[in-house]
């Protein structure tokens, strides 16, 4: 019988030296769902996560959250996710939001969306650490020279936004590293252990997941949502607002089939999709369970979410495929 995940040998790179996290994993923010109960879930399990700011656009409950999760966490170090938006008449909110951020000291952001480089001498006077989430190598080497601490690439699999060039996982993991020197998270399509040491071999030094972690039993979200998930096969996800271009990858659901409606009808505007990009349907069904509605950020790893699990159960399921990963490799070796 294998031995319990928590006797294993820890995984040390870069990104658990920069952060002090047992394992190279980040949960990145995700949209209405990353609150308090599910950062601390993840942070005390040994990962990464991230507070969704955008999800608290009142500065005060922002405050309020980060603060409630401090308690949950007993100190331990969490992140805030910081979606900086290309539009720049909908970033107004955002700069409330930082003030708050670093006033709370929070030990890392993690940047999405527009160009970071205004924000991180902001966050760098308190000491707070710049991980920026890019589409694409020539994203990363942009971010890289505007001072980021690392570099989160998600590949054309992930959930959310894969972006235009919709380069897959495989080849942004050995390519990034070779052009990178701050240490680069491989995001895309992961929630199997054996894509972290995949990743590993190929120089990155961690991974992040999003899709996996929707089936966690300490997200706010309804169970029929969760359940919905875990009954997906990651086929099930489709890409819409290529017209936009702003591909989102998403459950393909009626708003989903509405959107590419529009865009056969050749739709070029914001504007002529703005009722359903609304966020407001997506959250309502993040928290009615009616997975029919909404712009539902679900990407192809939902093959691996099969089970409502606690956020602990999966991180260390996953670290124990990782290892097993490990020793097959090194098996290989005579």
């Amino acid at each position: 019988m294998a031995s319990q995940p928590n006797t294993r040998p820890k995984v040390r790179t870069r990104l658990t030296d920069l952060l002090g996290i047992e394992h190279p994993i980040l949960c990145g923010g995700l949209m209405h769902l990353a609150d308090a109960n599910y950062v601390a879930a993840v942070v005390n399990a040994g990962a990464m996560g991230f507070i969704s700011a955008l999800t608290f656009p009142d500065p005060k409950q922002l405050q309020d959250e980060i603060q409630k999760c401090r308690d949950l966490s007993g100190g331990k170090s969490f992140g805030v996710n910081l979606y900086i938006s290309p539009r720049q008449n909908a970033n107004d909110r955002l700069k409330k939001l930082l003030t708050v951020v670093r006033d709370e000291n929070v030990a890392v952001v993690e940047t999405a969306g527009g160009n970071p480089g205004p924000i991180i001498p902001f966050m760098k006077e308190v000491g707070i650490k710049v991980i920026h989430k890019v589409p694409a190598v020539r994203f990363a080497l942009s971010a890289e020279r505007a001072g980021v601490d690392a570099i989160s690439l998600v590949g054309a699999e992930c959930g959310g936004h894969p972006g235009y060039m919709m380069v897959g996982s495989m080849v942004q993991a050995a390519d990034a590293p070779q052009k990178l020197s701050v240490p680069v998270i491989l995001g895309g399509g992961i929630g199997h252990g054996s894509q972290l040491t995949a990743a590993l071999a190929m120089g990155c030094d961690g991974i992040l997941m999003g899709t996996r972690m929707l089936v966690s039993s300490e997200l706010q979200a309804h169970r029929d949502y969760k359940q919905r998930v875990a009954e997906g096969t990651g086929l099930d996800s489709i890409v819409v607002q290529s017209k936009l271009k702003n591909h989102h990858r998403v459950l393909d659901n009626q708003t989903a089939q509405a959107v590419l409606a529009l865009e056969k009808q050749g739709k070029e505007t914001y504007e002529d999709y703005a009722h359903l990009l609304n966020g407001k349907l997506a959250k309502e069904a993040y928290a009615s369970g009616n997975t029919d509605q909404g712009l539902l950020d679900y990407g192809q790893s939902a093959c691996f979410a099969n089970a409502i699990e606690s956020v602990e159960t999966i991180i260390l399921s996953f670290m124990a495929e990782a290892h097993e990963a490990i020793q097959k490799v090194q098996n290989l070796s005579h």
